[in-house]
């Protein structure tokens, strides 16, 4: 019997597909790329071994033609592709429709070489009719967007393999750059350095309360005076702290205590009353960016796990493809969707005719539809969470609501102003003005609010009533001064970050998940609440590139590639020549003639130095990024930055106090009053602590005693009484009952105690310095809170294919999350943003290349043992040859 090989690239998607699909067909998947560029110099071909352009995987003076790899943990896999397609008659390939999808599409064809009937179906989602319609509409794949795709990848791989190590001779090792990142931590550096820049200004203003004849309140800021309008946070410049405009009037303290008592006694009366009609559109129905932006802002989600639950909800039949830049809906879309919305909210709430939408982002892509719940109805909520989980269910709540929303009537209302001035002519003229705005009518707003997880609750914010009021009406002030500070500009969020790229027209949508899970993992970038703080190593990283690589860092440089990319995909350019130009130069720097003229150029301790400003006594202070952290500098003076500060906290006031700290760390505090040893005040790169005694300088690896000060403590609490406390933890503070030892600590989660092998945390109220047997035996008799004993569980990959079904745990143990297969451990990488998001490719790729690496603690046995053999054997031969030489003297001695 005759049947038909459809590979996909997911295994859920594969299963999902079995189901719709009869006995004719056999669904395998590739689990994403079977083929790739070389990661290391251990996939290179041995007929490739020794060429120059190996380690690149890209031939540049040959056409650029890359050098495509199936890597060891596919090779199972490929084996596994080339006997299913032996029982087959058609070879069917169904990967995801973008140019990734294309791309894999076309390696299977190039490394499986069937000789029967190739054919590419294609489909936007997981239902049963459209598998079924795509099977009465394949076609051929499309090699522009393959040509595209891997443009694309020879592009990112030229940039990062010459450009990073650039950044390792110059910065530091185990950087990067790439054509996408490296923008991206532009973007982040230059918010900060805004903050920086930043001085705040003060000014004041009048709040009055205003009641009227009925008892009815209302509030009011003072707007203008004597026809000067008050000046605002917008007014002031935000490098200087000055007002840009010298029209505004600018109210000190002094101005606003004398004005507020002056107009307290005046009648005031209602100026005008102004009330004008509002209408509101709903948003677009999402695309790929709007989803990551707006998970991010309802949900918390980051773009790494928004996209693990969206590939979840497609691959399940849930909604349409989630790699998109349009904004439409299929009429069939639009007829199912308006049928939706007169069933949950009433005829009322449907527009006479469906909306359309126009994208507005630079470079898109709109070959597919916008994201949307797939089939014909909207599935419950409750059916999606037993189906995936409660990820993919709250996405799919957003999704369908936003849906709804984007075809709903506008919302109506009112926006209200109400003026009240003064009678007194004889002073200033006083105007205050109140606003306010109500809802008559909600529209989409009934569905969808943006940002808000509750739309009801959002609906009656947005109601802000001011009383009935006419016109002359007589109101009584009840007036206060206000003081307000501007403010520095809003660091970037994540879903900032997103729509920053892509109204740029930078990157695609569906790379920005990994592009900042790639900027956090190489400590680029950290996060304080959910926004991206830059770190100093990117500081000098976007120093160097804007210094001597500016284009390569350019915002429109970047786009015009991206731009170019495209045009490629839609077949309107080749290759080949945009490639030659990109390299070699021609009508724009090329990246090999650039970095053979600049590398040289660079001075390392320049493009590493961020100029803070002087102190009082006028001397330069300069932030360093070093090999082992940020510093500062002053003069001969240096002092670490501690971990986690925020490059705009590091003012010229901060930097003052931890040079001052520095150089009195080599100023004993006193001595021990028992060795007599000297004990310091120290700052580290982890924060302060105190040091009993000197390093030993024959013996390096002696370290002396040295303890942390407790959360909470400053380095100005510490005295020598302090100090010499704190040096004494551990310590035994008592025996129980039965003479066991009590031992409290302060260690790396904080203060706790210790009796054999029970352990207990000190609560916020306890303080280590002070603590008692007594309380000791409390905090022992209570149960052990979050005591594990066992690494828990944090995810598990079932039926792994690549394991003959067996699976993969992702564990929470003591030193962080890990992944096993049951025989191998593999950690997750530093500052790997979001574990709940990794995938089973990820898993698979941690293992191998833990796998590859050995056993470290051998191989470090193993060498240690050689090196001493070694030493050993060189000391013999000096020994004997120094015996030799003795011998030889004696013998020519008389």
């Amino acid at each position: 019997m005759s049947k038909r090989l459809v590979i996909v690239e997911s295994p859920t998607k594969a299963r999902t597909l079995t189901q719709y699909l009869g006995d004719d067909y056999i669904v395998e998947s590739s689990v994403g790329h079977i083929r790739d560029l070389p990661s290391n110099a251990a996939e290179i071909p041995k007929a490739h071994k020794g060429e120059a352009w190996a380690r690149l995987g890209v031939n540049v003076d040959d056409d650029f033609k890359p050098l495509y790899v199936v890597q060891a943990a596919k090779k199972a896999k490929l084996k596994e592709l080339k006997a299913a397609l032996k029982n087959a008659d058609e070879l069917l390939l169904a990967t995801d429709e973008d140019r990734e999808g294309e791309a894999i599409s076309h390696h299977l064809v190039e490394i499986l070489k069937p000789k029967v009937p190739v054919k590419r179906m294609v489909f936007h989602e997981i239902t049963k009719a459209a598998i079924l319609e795509s099977l009465e509409q394949t076609r051929e794949i499309n090699h522009n967007l393959v040509e595209a795709q891997e443009a694309r990848r020879i592009i990112d791989r030229l940039y990062g393999y010459l450009v990073s190590p650039v950044l390792w001779r110059k910065v530091a090792s185990g950087l990067s750059a790439g054509r996408v990142q490296s923008i991206a931590i532009r973007i982040l550096v230059d918010r900060e350095r805004a903050r920086m820049r930043f001085v705040a200004a003060e000014y004041w203003d009048l709040v009055a309360e205003f009641t009227t004849d009925s008892g009815e309140k209302f509030e009011a800021k003072l707007h203008t005076l004597d026809g000067q309008r008050l000046a605002r946070s917008g007014d002031f410049d935000p490098d200087t702290g000055q007002l840009k405009d010298s029209a505004v009037r600018l109210l000190s303290r002094e101005e606003s205590g004398t004005l507020a008592q002056a107009l307290m006694p005046q009648d005031f009366r209602v100026a005008s009353v102004e009330e004008k009609p509002f209408k509101r559109r709903p948003a677009p129905p999402f695309t790929t960016s709007t989803l990551q932006q707006e998970a991010n802002r309802k949900l918390g989600f980051q773009a790494r796990r928004t996209m693990r639950a969206a590939q979840a909800l497609y691959e399940n039949g849930f909604i349409t493809y989630m790699r998109t830049d349009s904004v439409t809906l299929s009429s069939e879309a639009l007829k199912q969707t308006r049928s939706s919305i007169e069933t949950i909210y009433g005829s009322e709430y449907l527009p006479e005719a469906p909306r359309s939408y126009q994208t507005k982002v630079k470079n898109a892509q709109e070959a597919h539809e916008a994201i949307r719940p797939a089939g014909s109805r909207i599935t419950p909520v409750e059916d999606v969470r037993q189906a995936t989980g409660p990820d993919e269910a709250r996405l799919y709540d957003l999704i369908w609501k936003r849906t709804m929303a984007c075809q709903m009537r506008d919302a109506q209302g009112h926006k209200m102003a109400v003026t009240v001035v003064n009678s007194d002519l004889d002073g200033s003229r006083a105007e205050f003005r109140a606003t306010g705005s109500r809802i008559d009518f909600p529209g989409f707003l009934r569905a969808y609010v943006e940002g808000r997880p509750d739309p009801k609750g959002a609906l009656s914010e947005r109601d802000r009533l001011l009383p009935a009021v006419e016109q002359d009406e007589a109101v009584a002030p009840a007036i206060e001064t206000e003081e307000h500070l501007t403010k520095p500009p809003q660091r970037i969020t994540e879903a900032g970050l997103i729509r920053a790229l892509e109204e740029s027209g930078i990157g695609r949508p569906s790379t920005y998940a990994s592009i900042i899970n790639t900027i956090e993992r190489r400590e680029y970038t950290f996060r304080k609440g959910n926004a991206l703080v830059p770190t100093f190593t990117a500081f000098a990283v976007v120093n160097l590139m804007e210094s001597h690589l500016g284009h390569l860092i350019d915002t429109d440089f970047t786009a015009r590639m991206e731009n170019r990319l495209d045009r490629i995909a839609r077949g309107e350019k080749e290759s080949l020549p945009y490639l030659r130009e990109f390299y070699f130069g021609n009508g724009m720097p090329g990246l090999k003639p650039l970095l053979e003229a600049k590398v040289d150029e660079i001075d390392p301790r320049e493009v590493c130095s961020i100029p803070l400003g002087s102190d009082e006594e006028g001397r330069d202070i300069i932030i360093r990024v070093g090999r082992y952290g940020p510093f500062l500098q002053r003069g001969e003076s240096t002092a670490n930055i501690p971990e986690g500060i925020c490059p705009d906290e590091v003012t010229v006031e901060k930097a003052t106090e931890l040079i001052i700290h520095a150089e009195k760390a080599d100023e004993p505090l006193g001595a021990h009053p028992e060795s007599g040893l000297p004990i310091y005040l120290k700052v580290g790169r982890y924060g302060p602590y105190v040091q009993l005694g000197d390093p030993d300088p024959e013996d390096k690896k002696k370290k002396p005693k040295m303890a942390s000060l407790l959360k909470g403590m400053s380095p100005a609490e510490v005295s020598l009484e302090v100090a010499i406390q704190l040096l004494k933890f551990p310590k035994v503070v008592g025996q129980d009952a039965d003479g066991n030892d009590i031992t409290a600590a302060n260690g790396r989660y904080g203060p706790y105690i210790k009796r054999g092998d029970d352990t207990r945390s000190l609560t916020a109220s306890d303080d280590l310095l002070t603590l008692t047997v007594a309380r000791c035996l409390e905090l022992l008799a209570q149960e052990k809170k979050g005591f594990r004993r066992s690494p828990t569980q944090l995810k598990i990959f079932e039926n792994v294919e690549q394991l003959e079904g067996g699976e993969i745990k992702m564990l929470d143990g003591r030193y962080g999350p890990y992944v096993t297969d049951g025989e191998t451990n593999a950690s997750l990488p530093k500052g790997f943003a979001d574990p709940s998001a990794l995938t089973v490719e990820e898993a698979l790729e941690l293992l191998e290349k833990r796998r590859a690496a050995g056993p470290r603690r051998k191989k470090k046995k193993k060498k240690a043992k050689k090196k001493k053999a070694a030493k050993k054997k060189t000391a013999k031969k000096k020994a004997a040859k120094k015996k030799a030489v003795k011998k030889k003297g004696a013998k020519k001695s008389p």
